[in-house]
């Protein structure tokens, strides 16, 4: 006696296989891309509030005013005293984001005060993602 059966899956059985994994694709990949923008948008939020700390700082040790460029064509962050500039930022490129600013640049004079009507808000987006970085009159980066 011979045994030719093969023990196996049946067309149906690997069909009904493959629609379950679909369907469980379909409900986790959105949430995954989901939670990545989120996270993407928060590093990014980071890396602008740091970068805005920082020029405070520079205003503050250096004792003169540090300005912030906000190109929001191109997502990035410049720090200068005068015409040198002491730190460029991509963050848009870094983090895969868009920012976009209330205002093109801020100024901290040398006491770290905001110099003028110096209220900013930065915007940090990513598809459904976003994240605003402000700063106050007084500087306070929040």
């Amino acid at each position: 006696m011979h045994d030719f059966e093969r023990a196996g899956y049946t067309v149906v059985e690997l069909l009904l296989v493959v629609m379950i994994a679909g369907i469980v694709m379909a409900i986790v990949v959105p949430r995954g891309l989901s939670m990545l923008d989120r996270i993407a948008v928060q590093s990014a939020a980071g890396d602008v509030h740091a970068t805005l700390s920082l020029a405070r700082s520079l205003a503050l040790s250096g004792n003169a005013a540090v300005a912030i460029d906000v190109d929001s064509a191109s997502g990035v962050l410049r720090v200068r005293r005068g015409a040198e500039v002491l730190l460029s930022r991509n963050i848009g490129h870094a983090h895969d984001v868009r920012l976009d600013g209330t205002r093109d640049s801020l100024t901290y004079d040398a006491r770290g005060l905001g110099r003028g009507a110096a209220n900013l808000s930065v915007i940090i987006r990513r598809r459904s993602a976003s994240e605003t970085v402000f700063v106050s009159r007084l500087g306070r980066v929040r």
